[in-house]
């Protein structure tokens, strides 16, 4: 019986090895759904990953802030306000640099992602488009130089506790009080009411006229014929008795000091009292101790030509930093000119050990009259 022939089932394309459209088709739309599904997964993780590292940021954030509330003893931020100017600092460089992370983290993880995406999508891309890829990067960094010179200038500036909301500053471009700081810019009013917005990059040097300690310095000047000493007695006094006040000795950190007699100028004399107060204090301290001096002074019939704050500034400012009380070096004791001690030799030293050791040694002797 002759065999039978059965007519194919695949086409004889197929049966050559080339497949049909078909299955080109069904390919595609695996490779294209693997490719999609793989993406799909990139997003999905990126997405995850921020969440995640949002939520740890907020918990670093919110546990220094409930730190800084807690050694306060106060239950909300706006108490705080009240709470020493350290707790505040904290509060506001932690939250600002919450938010900085929380950026970076947001554009980095975007980035990553959005690279991984295309590479997963179209594989070949990222390779034909490299050199432009490098151009456009270099091009963007040129130009953006000044941007991100000014965002780490301004993370320094944070971190650093350099300056902060309410601070009186210098910043060389603008001179005025705080009300906003950013990664970027520093919002700062000056006393004319102008707000002044001042990149971080610019920034070179800055004055904070809030942190710490300040010195009041007052110049009075009374007639050429009055008694120094006794006005000066009478200086010290007044800004001793503002200092012991209740209502400012909060307010004041030292005792007041006598510069002395200044300037002598035609008919009158200059003479200067410093009081070293707190930063946010200064300007007040300085209107009260200058009407107890003039009324202090005028009480005893001394009369005041000038009585003007000072503000110290190079070379004079340098020679007064440490203020009126500079170190004093201890004397070196010199001996009395007849007394000459020395050490003896080992020779002489045994000489007298063998001689019995009669009495003390003559240089022993000259050494316990040593003052």
């Amino acid at each position: 019986m002759p065999p039978v022939l059965l007519t194919p089932l695949i086409p004889a394309a197929t049966t050559a090895g080339e497949p049909t459209l078909l299955e080109r088709v069904l390919n595609g739309l695996a490779v294209a759904g693997w490719r999609t599904l793989g993406a799909v997964g990139i997003v999905v993780g990126a997405v995850i990953i921020a969440w995640l590292l949002r939520i740890l940021i907020r918990r670093i954030v919110a546990r220094i802030v409930n730190g800084a509330k807690h050694k306060a003893q106060v239950d909300d931020t706006q108490a705080l306000e009240r709470s020493p100017l350290a707790a505040v600092r904290i509060v506001q460089r932690t939250r600002t640099l919450g938010t900085i992370l929380s950026n970076v983290v947001n554009v980095l993880i975007g980035v990553i992602a959005i690279v991984l995406v295309v590479s997963v999508l179209f594989p070949g891309v990222l390779g034909s488009f490299a050199l432009l890829t490098a151009a456009l990067g270099a091009g963007l960094g040129f130009g953006a130089q000044n941007i991100v010179k000014d965002v780490l200038n301004g993370i320094f500036i944070v971190a650093e506790d350099q300056i902060g909301i309410g601070d009186v500053v210098d910043l060389g471009l603008a001179t005025g009080v705080v009300e906003y700081v950013s990664v970027r810019v520093t919002h700062v009013r000056d006393v004319n009411g102008t707000l002044w917005y001042v990149r971080n990059g610019e920034v070179t040097r800055i004055g904070n006229m809030s942190k710490g300690w300040s010195r009041v310095i007052v110049d009075v000047g009374v007639a050429a014929g009055v008694d120094v000493d006794a006005a000066e007695d009478q200086m010290l006094d007044a800004a001793a008795g503002l200092a012991k006040d209740p209502k400012w000795r909060s307010r004041i950190t030292g005792y007041p000091e006598l510069w002395g007699l200044q300037q002598i100028d035609g008919e009158t004399l200059v003479l200067r009292i410093v009081l070293k107060t707190r930063a946010n204090a200064k300007d007040d301290v300085a209107s009260e101790l200058r009407r107890r001096l003039r009324a202090a002074l005028r009480a005893t019939g001394t009369e005041v030509s000038g009585l003007n704050s000072v503000v110290l500034e190079g070379a004079e400012g340098a020679q007064r930093v440490r203020g009126a009380n500079p170190p004093r070096t201890k004397p070196n004791p010199i001996a009395p000119s007849d007394v000459h001690w020395k050490p003896k030799s080992k020779k002489g030293r045994k000489r007298d050990a063998s001689a019995g050791g009669e009495g003390p040694a003559e240089g022993a002797g000259d050494a316990k009259e040593k003052p």
